[in-house]
């Protein structure tokens, strides 16, 4: 059988093959609702399928978004991922994942191939400083949307988190229960990284500390953001002679490290240890006990990177104050700060 075109559509619609594209495409110009339902019956009854490859050579653009994260296996990427992914589908588009293992070159790579690709646009949740993947970005003239975290070297448009402010909630909370200070596991990076949601976990944690009268020193923690490496440090920490009363954990997945470490050396959650992560993930209602985290409207900012990164306005043409959009953190209360 001849492939059904366009213009058999057309010829049966009894319209324009301008007209069955606007419907197609969903524009760009408005179709009557009657002439939109003949050309979706003729479409219906030919059996009509869009050749995608043509359509995105003839508009030099795909109907795909570009997505790199530091590693889609951590429950708070994977949250976010899927996110996005049902903002894309809302406005008809679908998402590429790439993961960079928080290497630098493997996230270079990722723009290097999803933009060679033509995609509509690109989503960077950031693996770190990225002064390479910012000469890329420039070299390509991209638009970008970077999510999550905001790297000094990439001065693009950005979809944050209060990760500060959400941090102080939560240390804040744990004090108020009377603990004499709170220990804090943060990242592996010896040098603060601007940008880095982690870098300002820790320093939420640094001013309700400093707030609170209560001294920092001695009492900030390296680990790894997983939950399997976090267990082993915590497996230290709690079986030291200065065993803390209550952490605060950059991470969810870190605290989940923590409360699988207090439960082996038999340390009561929250008796004798309170915990308090953050992200939120869906997994943090389900641990023994519960977890209390900072916990983020993810559907709304992945949302809002997605109409971001579709919005055609010239980069240049924002403004540096609407270059960031910041959402709140809220505490998510839960048993193992303490609360019934």
């Amino acid at each position: 059988m001849a492939k059904v075109t366009r213009d058999d559509v057309a010829r049966l619609a009894g319209t324009s093959t301008a007209v069955v594209s606007y419907v197609i495409n969903n524009g760009p110009r408005p179709v009557a609702p009657a002439t939109r339902e003949r050309v979706l019956a003729a479409i219906k009854e030919l059996g009509y399928r869009p050749d995608r490859v043509a359509q995105a050579m003839a508009s030099r653009r795909t109907d795909l978004i570009g997505l790199i994260v530091p590693d889609a296996r951590q429950p708070f990427f994977a949250e976010m991922a899927h996110a996005v992914e049902q903002a894309a589908a809302e406005r008809g588009k679908m998402v590429l994942v790439g993961n960079s293992d928080y290497l630098d070159e493997r996230e270079v790579h990722y723009l290097r191939a999803f933009l060679g690709m033509r995609v509509s646009g690109l989503i960077l949740i950031s693996q770190g400083p990225s002064e390479n993947a910012a000469a890329e970005i420039e070299a390509w003239d991209a638009r970008v949307v970077l999510l999550h975290e905001r790297p000094e070297a990439i001065d693009d448009v950005a979809v944050v988190l209060d990760d500060t402010g959400g941090a102080q909630l939560a240390v804040r909370h744990l004090l108020e229960h009377g603990h004499p200070y709170v220990a804090c596991l943060g990242g592996t990076e010896i040098t603060p990284t601007v940008g880095d949601p982690v870098t300002d976990h820790v320093e939420g944690w640094r001013r309700a500390m400093q707030e609170a009268g209560r001294s920092t020193e001695g009492r900030l923690f390296q680990a790894p953001y997983n939950r399997y490496d976090a267990y082993q440090v915590a497996l230290g920490l709690l079986a030291g002679p200065d065993r803390p009363p209550a952490i605060f954990c950059a991470t969810d997945d870190q605290a989940f490290g923590v409360l699988r470490a207090a439960r082996e050396l038999r340390i009561d959650v929250p008796g004798e240890l309170a915990v308090a992560g953050f992200d939120d993930v869906k997994e943090a209602g389900l641990t023994d006990p519960p977890l209390t985290t900072v916990g983020s409207d993810r559907p709304a900012m992945a949302r809002a990177a997605v109409d971001l990164v579709l919005d055609d306005t010239p980069r240049l043409a924002v403004s540096r104050r609407e270059r960031v959009r910041q959402f709140p953190s809220a505490l998510v209360v839960r048993r193992s700060c303490g609360c019934s």
